[in-house]
C-alpha cells in the first residue's frame, strides 16, 4: 500500500516507451483502459462504432506517470497512506487534503504542457471555435468496468476555456484521485493504490439544452424490455448529482413506443454564464419547471441509439447524453459516456437468473414464459 507510484507499477508497461502521453478519443477503444482509463476507452469504443460523440483526446496514464515522478512527491504520498483506515473519514480527508494539496501546486512537465497545449489548438480548430469549450474529465484505470463501481470517484469540470484552465483542471483531475471517498473505496474493494492510475479526458462541450441519463436496463426492476431515460434542462449536471428530479420516460426497446411518462417539477439547471463562460446552476424559470424537457422525436431518437450502443457492447448499459441546442434536429443529440450496468448485471450473474445472452433473447424467453414486459 505504501509503494511508489512508477510507470513500472502501472498495468500497461508491455506498452513501455511507445504509449503516447497523449492520445485523441479516435486513437481508443476498449482495450485501450490501461493508458487511457475506463471514461476515455469508451468514449473511442463509441466513436469507432459510429455513435455521435463530442471529439476530444486524452492526457495518459503514462503522461499521469511522468508528472507523479517529476514532480516528486511519490514519497509523500504513499507516507500520507500508509497506514490509514477505510472506516476513518476524518483521517482519510486529512490526508486526502494534503495530497491534493501538493499534487495542484506542483507544474505539469513542460513537454505534457505542450502536448496539452497542440492537442487543444487541433481541437479548437477542428470544432471552428477558439478556445473551444471543453468538459476536462477523470478517467482511472479502475472505474467504468464490468463488476467493478468505481466511476464517479474523481472529479468532472464542465465548460472550460483557455489552454491555462484547461492545465489547471487536469491537474486537478489527477488530484481527485485522492479524494477521501476514492481513498477509502480502493482500500475497501482491496484495490492497491499505486496500482491504480489516472487519465485525463479533454471533449468538446455540448452545449445542451435538454441532458441526462439513459439506462437498457430499468434500473429499479431489472426489466431488459425497456430503456428508461431522465431528462432536465441544461447540462446533465443535475440529473447525475441528483439535484433534480428529472422527467422520467420508459420506452418500449423493440417498437420505441414510450409506455411510462412522468413530468416532474424541475427547478434547478445548469448552464454557461455568458459572461464569465463558467458553468453555473441556475432556478428554472416557474412556468418551465413542469414542462417536458425533451420531445417525443428526441426520446426516440435516443432510445435508437441506446439499443445500438447496447448491441455494439453486448450486455446493458448506463448512458450519458445531450441535446446541443446550436446544431440543427437529426445531428443535434451527443453521447457522453457509456458505461457497462453493475447493479442488475452484476445480480443476475449471482443469482444465475439471466441465462440470454441479449436483450432480444430475454424477451422471446419472457413472452415463451408467458411473462407480462412492461
Amino acid at each position: 500500500m505504501g509503494s511508489v507510484i512508477s510507470e513500472a507499477a502501472l498495468p500497461w508497461t508491455a506498452l513501455d516507451s511507445v504509449a503516447p502521453k497523449v492520445c485523441s478519443f479516435e486513437e481508443c477503444g476498449k482495450d485501450s483502459v490501461p493508458l487511457v482509463g475506463g471514461k476515455c476507452a469508451s468514449l473511442g469504443e463509441l466513436i469507432n462504432a459510429s455513435v455521435r460523440v463530442p471529439p476530444g483526446f486524452a492526457l495518459t496514464t503514462r503522461g499521469y506517470a511522468q508528472f507523479m515522478r517529476e514532480a516528486g512527491i511519490q514519497a509523500e504520498v504513499a507516507g500520507l497512506l500508509d497506514g490509514l483506515d477505510h472506516e476513518d473519514m476524518d483521517k482519510l480527508e486529512e490526508a486526502s487534503h494534503a495530497i491534493r494539496e501538493m499534487i495542484e501546486s506542483r507544474p505539469l512537465p513542460i513537454e505534457l504542457e505542450d502536448l496539452i497545449a497542440e492537442a487543444y489548438r487541433k481541437l479548437s480548430v477542428r470544432c471552428y471555435l477558439p478556445a473551444v469549450p471543453v468538459a476536462v474529465r477523470s478517467s482511472a484505470t479502475a472505474e467504468d468496468l464490468p463488476g467493478a463501481s468505481f466511476a464517479g470517484q474523481q472529479d468532472t469540470y464542465l465548460w472550460i476555456r483557455g489552454v491555462d484552465d484547461v492545465i489547471h483542471h487536469v491537474r486537478r483531475c489527477i488530484s481527485s484521485l485522492y479524494t477521501g471517498r476514492a481513498i477509502a473505496y480502493r482500500m475497501k474493494m482491496g484495490f492497491p493504490h499505486e496500482q491504480v492510475a489516472i487519465s485525463v479526458g479533454i471533449q468538446k462541450m455540448a452545449n445542451a439544452y435538454t441532458a441526462g441519463v439513459m439506462f437498457t436496463v430499468h434500473p429499479a426492476t431489472g426489466d431488459r424490455s425497456v430503456i428508461v431515460i431522465d431528462s432536465n434542462f441544461g447540462f446533465g449536471e443535475s440529473v447525475v448529482s441528483g439535484e433534480v428530479t428529472p422527467d422520467n420516460f420508459v420506452v418500449n426497446k423493440i417498437t420505441l413506443d414510450i409506455i411510462e411518462r412522468t413530468i416532474s417539477t424541475k427547478e434547478i439547471c445548469h448552464t454557461v454564464d455568458l459572461k464569465t463562460q463558467k458553468s453555473i446552476a441556475l432556478p428554472v424559470p416557474a412556468e418551465r419547471q413542469t414542462i417536458q424537457s425533451i420531445t417525443d422525436d428526441e426520446i426516440g431518437e435516443l432510445a435508437w441509439m441506446a439499443k445500438k450502443i447496447e448491441k455494439h457492447y453486448g450486455r446493458p448499459m448506463d448512458i450519458e447524453w445531450a441535446i446541443d441546442k446550436h446544431l440543427p434536429a437529426g445531428g443535434n443529440i451527443f453521447i457522453l459516456q457509456a458505461r457497462p450496468e453493475t447493479i442488475w448485471s452484476n445480480r443476475q450473474k449471482t443469482t444465475g437468473a439471466a441465462s440470454s445472452t441479449s436483450a432480444m433473447d430475454y424477451i422471446v424467453s419472457s413472452l415463451l414464459a408467458g411473462k407480462r414486459l412492461s
